[in-house]
Formats: structure tokens, sequence, C-alpha cells
């Protein structure tokens, strides 16, 4: 039996509201730490720890916070691509991801889709394009196969790209061309919603420009939903309608980008986005630096993980978890500054 089903709930559990593509509730992976002569379980890296939220048909979340803090397990446990989960609930269109059989997985796979961070890495160099991006359209059999090759045409338009390119292979790419390869890859299912692992992050500051222009054009025309992994925080201000903010695990602050951007409410969030760069040489920066390094989440500590570092950090913080926290519409945070 699976792992998620032995679970004691220490959540409650939420019900399905149709305006949310994704519901994401109390959501943990912990990956075992195997040590000793016979190889057993001695510890466990809380990759993710607990994270809770929802995401609205049709908008981009974008998920902020520093390299290591759990970002892209986040979105790849909510696609399942890393086993079981340890808790909480994944609810996509309402149904439970982690409760799907194998077949009902392969078919959901039509519908979620992830765009990986490095476009050369995840491309397979013995494929030409044209293959790399079909491959999944006829193993689903989405399309008839006197309607192949134009739908593989219309959807490398559509991301950019021209028909001869289908007889090139990855090498023979730009890294903005590779991406829009790995986009079209995505695209080509025709999915409902899509994991973005930060797919800029590798690529110059023009085309970073072009493909984030790429993304919110497909989004607008194909009505999708965008999981948006970053630590660029003026992309993810750019491109997201709602904005987390990921420490060590836990989602520590999530809201309406303008609430987010405008008044940052958790410590750590404050500190993030003093960081931001302002355009203009006589404006003074009121630069946060956060003391000591980022503790490791296979020993996180009691309390608010935060605490170790946070200026304001209380004997509350060191000894007991802190609630997530709704201090105004739809603008959360987990912090005992705001607790009574």
């Amino acid at each position: 039996m699976a792992e998620h089903k032995n679970e004691e709930l220490d959540y409650e559990p939420v019900t399905y509201d149709p305006q949310y593509i994704l519901m994401v509730n109390n959501l943990k992976k912990h990956f075992p730490i195997k040590g000793g002569i016979i190889s057993h379980v001695v510890g466990h890296v809380k990759a993710v720890d607990g994270v809770t939220f929802n995401l609205k048909r049709g908008t981009t979340m974008g998920l902020v916070g520093e390299s290591g803090c759990g970002k892209t397990t986040t979105g790849r446990a909510i696609l399942r691509l890393v086993g079981e989960k340890t808790a909480g609930q994944v609810l996509f269109n309402g149904k439970e991801v982690y409760d799907f059989t194998d077949k009902e997985m392969r078919e959901m796979r039509t519908h979620m889709q992830i765009i990986f961070q490095d476009p050369f890495s995840s491309l397979s160099p013995r494929l030409p394009v044209g293959e790399i991006i079909g491959e999944a359209v006829r193993e689903h059999n989405l399309v008839s196969s006197a309607e192949y090759e134009d739908y593989i045409d219309k959807v490398m338009d559509e991301c950019g790209l021209q028909p001869f390119h289908k007889d090139r292979y990855p090498h023979e790419f730009s890294g903005g061309q590779r991406q829009r390869i790995c986009i079209a890859r995505a695209l080509a299912l025709n999915p409902e919603f899509v994991v973005c692992d930060e797919p800029v992050s590798a690529l110059d500051v023009s085309i970073q420009a072009q493909i984030i222009n790429l993304l919110k054009e497909l989004q607008k025309q194909r009505q999708m939903t965008y999981l948006f992994i970053s630590h660029d925080l003026s992309v993810v201000e750019h491109i997201s309608d709602t904005v987390g903010v990921m420490y060590l695990g836990n989602l520590v602050e999530y809201g309406n980008k303008k609430d987010i951007f405008k008044n940052p409410l958790h410590p750590y969030t404050k500190a993030l986005f003093s960081a931001i760069p302002v355009p203009d040489p006589k404006a003074k920066m009121n630069r946060i630096v956060l003391e000591g390094s980022i503790p490791s989440p296979a020993n996180p500590p009691t309390g608010c993980k935060f605490h170790t570092r946070c200026p304001y950090a209380t004997e509350r913080c060191k000894q007991e978890i802190p609630e997530q926290l709704e201090i105004e519409k739809d603008h959360y945070v987990v912090c005992h500054l705001f607790s009574k």
C-alpha cells in the first residue's frame, strides 16, 4: 500500500473548490538518509515540510526563495515526479493526484507538464527536434497520423520555431531556441497546468524577456495555469498573479503579487526583497543582511525555522511552530509577530 495512505493526518483535509485548478494542503516530501553497515535509515531530509496554497485557473503563481529551500521539489512533488509524498493533499481539478493508478496517472500527464531549468540536459541529444516535440503526442494518440506533421508544425510555430528545425538536433541551437523547444514539447500535449522550473535562469537577459513574453502570450491563448519557480524576483513580479515565498521547506508568506511586493510582512520576505536592485543610482538601498547560513533541512531548528537568522526572534519563536494566518484578504503569513 502507498505510503501516504498509512499516514496519520496532522492537518485538516480540504474540500474541493472549483475556482482552483490546484489545491495543495500541508504537502510534505522527506527523503531518507541511510547510513551504517547495513544501510538503515538514520534520518530524513525534509525538502518540503508542510506547504499549503491554492492556485486559480488561468493564473500564474510565482514560487521564490533561496537555493535549496525546496521550490523545485515542491513542483515535482505536485506532478508526482519524486515518488510517493510523505504527507498532505495535492488536489488537481478536485482529484487527489497520489490516488491515481498508473494508467490514470499516464492519462493525467497530458494535463500536467513541466518545463525544466536546463534546456540542454533535458533534451535528448540523439533525437531530432521534431521527434522530441512529437514523441509524447504520438504516444498518447492526440492526433491522427494524417494530422501529425501539421500539428507539430503548428506547435513549433506558436513557440517561435520554424518547420525546417524539425530535422535538426538540440546541439545545433542556441540556449533560447532550446528553451523554446522545451516549451513546445510541454505544450504539444495541450496541458491545463505547467510547472515552469526556473525556465529562464540559464539564459541571457534579452532572451529571458522573449521567453517570458512567449509564456504569457501562450497562457493567454490557451488559458493555461503556471506554477513559476524562480529566484529572480523581477521576473516573478512581471509574470505572476500570486506569489509564495519559501524558506527551508515551508511557505512563509503567500498572497497577491501587489500585496506581497508593496507590503511584505514576514522578516524573511523583507530581507529577500531588499536585495532587488533599483535602477536609480541616486536611490538609497535599505539592504537587510541576514546573519548566519541556512540550516540543514536534515536537521532543521525547532519552532520557527527562521528564528536562527531572524532579528525579531523571541523565546516563543524558538519553541513553537507558527501557524499560517490571513492578515488581510488572501494575504497569508507564517510568523509569531502577527499572532496573539
